[in-house]
């Protein structure tokens, strides 16, 4: 697999530079994922910019590591323009993938994600101690 990696605090991005996620691709990246969660990396950003087909060998591995992420409380990010990769995408039924046109974006989300998870986890401390906003 073809890609070159980019890791930030809050999370790693991952530019494929393969024309097809198909054949070894999904396996390799798969790999590459566990290793970023084992490093702590719960939001991984996919740059498929250069993906102009996914087989489908591919969806299950995306769905997995979709739903890792999302274990974790953290985002797969699929970053694309292709409007029949985004097709295949959606067709394949993949619970809760994000799919954004640029990694700007992308990384937006990532953002938001994190302090959308801040809020939760305040709110269930609030909770836990007895506390209410109406206090």
């Amino acid at each position: 697999m073809n890609y070159a990696i980019e890791k930030n605090e809050q999370y790693s991005l991952v530019t494929l530079n393969e024309t097809v996620f198909g054949g070894e691709v999904p396996t390799t990246f798969e790999t590459l994922s566990r290793n970023l969660f084992r490093e702590g990396y719960s939001n991984i950003i996919v740059d498929f910019t250069a993906v102009q087909e996914i087989e489908d060998g591919g969806v299950p591995t995306i769905r997995k590591i979709n739903r890792q992420c999302s274990n974790e409380s953290g985002l797969l990010i699929l970053v694309t323009k292709n409007e029949d990769v985004i097709d295949f995408l959606d067709g394949s039924k993949i619970p809760d993938l994000t799919i954004l046109p640029t990694v700007e974006e992308a990384v937006d989300a990532v953002f938001m994600n994190e302090l959308e998870n801040d809020f939760r986890s305040e709110d269930d401390d609030s909770y836990e101690f007895g506390g209410s906003s109406d206090d």
